[in-house]
């Protein structure tokens, strides 16, 4: 499998928006993702996610059959699980760590740092149940449901894509519903409703899938494509841009909600966002395809390609850092613009430096130990 490097840049600017995102005081969360379009850095990390599961899926089990292609995600779910568990215990500890240190911070919830100090089996318990999802780290719990059930559900979509793209659309109509009966410690469900979100994951991967099919057929319409991908985006961007405005554009902002309807909520994956976020898809993918290589080939799109390339380790780093970001950026309280830029730098400094240390030292280790099991099997 060739690797993307303008899919690693994008995974790796979803990795810096989500951790900005999470520090409330920071500054340079006025210029992540979510400040110009409709969605934001999740459902691209999401559907990324997807087109990657794709492509490897196709790749393993080119060289090694489907048996060796569906063991390898029921590993990467558990992988995954893992990573939700004991990044939780450590987000948790760093938590109750500031706050011995009297730094307050607001990007988690304080009461996990007082549940993994009473009562820590208890809290790996419910984190290893998945009752129990700690914000900023929730999102990996409907990525392990979502990969775990990839080697049943790849399979069915190789063989009816369009019967299996029926069903994920049904199943997503009624994502509220469903979601309401997922035992879980808040009331409603999963926070990331796994019964929405699987539409995004699962395009993610069709289109890793199906592309060298399926692109030679839409390039024949490459044009019309690209008038309503851009103005789907372009409407993502104004309902964005209308609510920033406030009461000034209220009449602007009713306009668009005659088109819209009601709320556009994130939870359930609203349609508005499903489709704003696949027409970027497209203009990304053909109209913007060499402007985003030659940003991928920068000085900037490599180190973004590195944090990208981090995969889930990248994930965890950037969690810990928006959690210690945010304590350095509301302690002392007051601090100036000067002073918490500084701290955005810093962490996305710290998180492309965490990131080639994993890709020099940590992911050849993996590989080394993977490479043995295998020569012992």
């Amino acid at each position: 499998m060739n690797r993307l490097i303008a899919l690693d840049m994008l995974r790796g600017y979803a990795l810096v928006c989500i951790m900005l995102d999470h520090m409330p005081v920071s500054e340079l969360r006025w210029f992540t993702l979510a400040n110009f379009a409709i969605f934001d850095a999740a459902e691209l990390f999401v559907l990324l996610s997807g087109f990657l599961v794709g492509m490897v899926w196709q790749s393993v089990e080119r060289k090694e059959g489907r048996r060796a292609a569906q063991w390898r995600f029921a590993r990467r779910a558990f992988e995954v699980w893992r990573a939700l568990v004991f990044g939780g215990l450590l987000m948790a500890l760093v938590s109750a760590g500031l706050l011995a240190l009297d730094m307050d911070h607001t990007a988690i919830w304080h009461q996990y740092a007082v549940w993994v100090l009473e009562n820590p089996l208890g809290f790996f318990g419910v984190l290893a149940s998945m009752w129990l999802q700690p914000n900023l780290l929730d999102v990996l719990a409907v990525y392990v449901i979502l990969l775990a059930s990839v080697p049943l559900t790849i399979p069915l979509l190789l063989r009816y894509p369009l019967g299996f793209a029926a069903a994920s659309f049904v199943l997503w109509c009624f994502a509220p519903v469903l979601n309401a009966f997922v035992p879980n410690h808040r009331l409603g469900g999963l926070l990331f409703n796994p019964f929405g979100w699987q539409m995004l994951f699962f395009s993610g991967i069709a289109m890793g899938l199906f592309r060298r099919q399926v692109m030679p057929v839409l390039m024949q319409h490459r044009r019309l494509l690209t008038i309503l991908s851009a103005g789907m985006f372009l409407f993502g961007t104004a309902i964005i841009v209308g609510a920033k405005i406030g009461e000034p554009a209220l009449p602007f902002r009713d306009a668009l909600r005659l088109i819209y309807g009601g709320e556009i909520g994130k939870w359930d994956l609203d349609g508005t966002r499903y489709m704003a976020i696949m027409g970027a898809s497209w203009l990304v993918a053909v109209p913007l395809a060499g402007i985003m290589e030659r940003m991928a080939a920068s000085r900037l799109g490599v180190a973004l390609q590195q944090i990208g390339r981090g995969g889930l380790f990248s994930f965890l780093a950037c969690v810990l850092l928006s959690v210690l970001g945010d304590a350095f950026q509301m302690n002392p309280a007051g601090q100036g613009i000067a002073r918490r830029m500084a701290v955005d730098v810093w962490a996305i400094l710290a998180l492309w430096w965490i990131s080639v240390l994993w890709l020099t030292y940590g992911a050849p280790w993996q590989v080394s130990i993977r490479l043995r099991r295998q020569a012992k099997a």
